[in-house]
């Protein structure tokens, strides 16, 4: 599948994402599954979110439509979840390098089971 053009914040491609989007949610790993695992809870922290949040991320590596979710979610400015591997705050961050003309890749920078990051390392 070919890679999508970097996303930029043009009420275009905004449209083009939006218009699109019902497509691909059909074709999604997280369709059927419990959405609080991808929604945080009122006052969700810490260990408990990191470890929502990760078990959100294992169902999204593998989903054939990841690049369509998360372009979709960083595209509309969607505040919550997980979507398309990415939480809320890897999608604000993300915002903000872009605002910055920072351009960096989207791919996850979440630990799996492949590739642990070094705190997870140092913690196991």
């Amino acid at each position: 599948m070919p890679h999508p053009p970097p996303l930029n914040d043009s009420p275009t491609r905004r449209d083009n994402v939006t218009r699109d989007s019902g497509d691909w949610q059909a074709r999604a790993a997280c369709r059927g599954n419990d959405l609080a695992v991808f929604f945080s809870p009122d006052a969700e922290r810490g260990h408990a979110r990191n470890r929502r949040e990760a078990q959100a991320r294992q169902i999204c590596l593998p989903c054939p439509v990841l690049e369509q979710c998360r372009d979709h979610a960083l595209a509309v400015g969607e505040p919550y979840g997980v979507w398309g591997g990415m939480t809320e705050t890897d999608r604000r961050r993300h915002t903000k390098r872009l605002h910055r003309g920072e351009r960096r890749p989207l791919g996850s920078q979440h630990p799996t089971r492949d590739r642990p990051s070094r705190e997870y390392d140092a913690r196991h």
